[in-house]
């Protein structure tokens, strides 16, 4: 006879949670929405307000150019097929310096937590090598790998590997110790105990590295083509400043910003799919 009105409590109770959670997430998206429309006002804000600088000679035209010249640069090249060449060889070589890197990184990670006693021996080499400017051995790796593509990617993959390491590595190193506390007195061993306690805990840290790891490919390779390349955005970039068409310049700029925030809202995608299978 008691049971209706405890159920007829449960449901108002799981109707009221419900009303919240749609409440929450209209908000969320509200939120969402005007964040996005700030940003493209600030955005066009600023792109405008560069365009009437230009039009009206509050700035210098022949060194900043404007947004409708470096348009119709960029216009201009897509039509002739003159920026093609360059943004693929580019792309390609942030691609493979981007998975190289967090591959190599991640498995330098698993490698030294594995082995406390390379742990201490790795430990100041990678500060040290974390520390040192990456333009410095753009040099050596031309001589070592030729100027081309291979010496690149050796450039990009000396900013990439260090920074996945120490980030992963600190990662596993944060797993709860209870966790592996629990394994121990089951029985595991230290394969057991990285498979069922750090792995899982540290995925989506590894995971967040990706993002980190779209701006390091993008610097890398960049320095790399200003040092070496007879191809790519970032020779574009040389190009123009040697024949002072700064046009080209900022237009190779507002094009290496338009791939890189592709590239990095696609990685943003692959980790919310990721933690959501999780």
């Amino acid at each position: 006879m008691t049971s209706t009105p405890v159920s007829e409590e449960g449901t108002d109770r799981e109707l009221w949670i419900k009303e919240k959670w749609l409440q929450h997430r209209k908000r969320k998206k509200r939120m969402a929405r005007q964040v996005l429309a700030t940003q493209l006002l600030l955005l066009l804000s600023l792109i405008g307000l560069w365009e009437l600088a230009g039009r009206l000679r509050w700035i210098d035209v022949l060194i900043f150019s404007y947004p409708s010249k470096v348009g119709a640069q960029i216009v201009k090249d897509i039509v002739t097929g003159e920026l093609w060449p360059h943004l693929f060889m580019t792309v390609g070589e942030t691609a493979v310096g981007f998975l190289l890197g967090t591959l190599v990184g991640t498995l330098i990670a698993v490698l030294i937590w594995w082995s406390p006693f390379l742990s201490k021996v790795l430990d100041p080499y990678m500060v040290v090598f974390n520390s040192m400017p990456k333009v410095a051995l753009g040099p050596i790796f031309i001589v070592l790998f030729g100027a081309g593509f291979t010496a690149i990617v050796m450039t990009t993959l000396s900013i990439t590997v260090i920074v996945t390491t120490l980030v992963v590595y600190n990662s596993f190193n944060e797993v709860d110790s209870n966790l592996i506390k629990v394994i121990r007195t089951f029985g595991g061993n230290r394969r057991d105990v990285f498979v069922k306690a750090i792995l899982p805990a540290s995925f989506p840290a590894i995971v967040s590295t990706l993002k980190v790891n779209v701006g390091m490919s993008w610097v890398g390779v960049i320095v790399g083509e200003f040092l070496v390349a007879k191809i790519g955005l970032g020779y574009l970039i040389v190009y123009g400043f040697q024949v002072f068409n700064f046009t080209l310049v900022l237009s190779s700029l507002v094009i290496i910003a338009v791939v890189a925030t592709a590239m990095y809202q696609m990685v943003v995608y692959v980790e919310r799919k990721l933690l959501k299978e999780r």
